[in-house]
C-alpha cells in the first residue's frame, strides 16, 4: 500500500514539474527583456574586464537583450561575442523565470608578463595570450630579452607555471632575461646577484639546488657577496665574487 502511494505520488510530482515547464516556459517567451545583470566572477583581486565592458561589447555587436522578446535572445551568440574579448576566459549566459539575461564573467589569470622588440603581451595559466591591460598591471614575472612566442609558449609557460604553484620561487623571481642562444638568467626580488640558469630544461633541479644554497651559504655570507650564481652544470653551483 505504501510503495503504490509512493508510486503515484513521484507520478504526480512529475505531471506537475512537466506542466510547469511547459507553462511556465510559455509565459516566459513571451515576455520582454528587463534587464541584464552581469557577475564578474574574480573581479576582486583582477580588473582586467569589468560591467561596462560587457555592456560596451554588447552595444557593439547589436545583442544588447533589453526590451527584446526573451525568444528572440540568442544566448549562444551573446557568448561567442564576448568570448572575442582576450581578456575573457570562460562566460555563460542564460535566461531567468524574472525575464532578465544573466552573464557570468571569468577573466583569464596571467603569469607571466612578456616585454620586448616583438611587442607586450601576457601568457595566462593554461597557455594562452592575452594582451597587456593599460587600465590594470598585474605583477608577474617579467621576460625581456630574445623571446620569441614559441619559446615562451613551449618553454617559458611550464616554468611559469611552476612559480606561480610554487609560494617559495614566487616570491623570488621578479625577472626572466632569455639570451640569445634560449639561455636564461633570473633576476631576484632581493640583493643584486644575477642567477644563470643556463637551458631551461631540468629547471625544478637546478631551483633545488639553489634554494639549498639559500638555505645553507646565503646566511652566513649575504646576499650581496656573489655578482652571479651560475646552475648550469649538473649538481654544482658556481658563483662569481664582486
Amino acid at each position: 500500500m505504501i510503495r503504490t502511494l509512493s508510486v503515484v505520488l513521484v507520478v504526480l510530482i512529475s505531471c506537475y514539474l512537466v506542466f510547469a515547464a511547459f507553462f511556465f516556459y510559455g509565459e516566459g517567451r513571451d515576455k520582454d527583456c528587463v534587464g541584464i545583470q552581469i557577475v564578474v566572477k574574480d573581479s576582486l583581486d583582477k580588473h582586467f574586464v569589468n560591467e561596462a565592458d560587457v555592456v560596451s561589447i554588447l552595444k557593439k555587436s547589436s545583442l544588447n537583450p533589453k526590451g527584446l522578446k526573451m525568444s528572440e535572445i540568442n544566448t549562444h551568440k551573446i557568448e561567442m561575442a564576448l568570448l572575442k574579448n582576450e581578456m575573457i576566459r570562460t562566460v555563460e549566459v542564460y535566461k531567468t523565470p524574472s525575464a532578465r539575461i544573466k552573464m557570468n564573467v571569468i577573466q583569464k589569470i596571467p603569469i607571466l608578463r612578456v616585454l620586448n622588440n616583438a611587442g607586450s603581451y601576457y601568457i595566462d595559466n593554461e597557455g594562452n595570450f592575452m594582451p597587456i591591460s593599460y587600465r590594470y598591471v598585474v605583477h608577474v614575472p617579467i621576460v625581456t630579452g630574445y623571446a620569441k612566442k614559441e619559446y615562451v609558449k613551449e618553454k617559458l609557460y611550464k616554468f611559469a607555471l611552476f612559480l606561480q604553484n610554487d609560494d617559495f620561487w614566487n616570491n623570488q623571481i621578479d625577472q626572466i632575461y632569455v639570451r640569445s642562444d634560449n639561455e636564461i638568467v633570473l633576476v631576484p626580488r632581493v640583493g643584486q646577484c644575477q642567477i644563470i640558469l643556463g637551458e631551461i630544461d631540468n629547471f625544478e633541479g637546478k631551483l633545488q639546488n639553489l634554494r639549498l644554497f639559500y638555505e645553507q651559504a646565503i646566511p652566513v655570507v649575504g646576499w650581496n657577496r656573489y655578482k652571479t650564481v651560475s646552475l648550469k652544470f649538473k649538481n654544482q653551483i658556481v658563483c662569481t665574487k664582486k
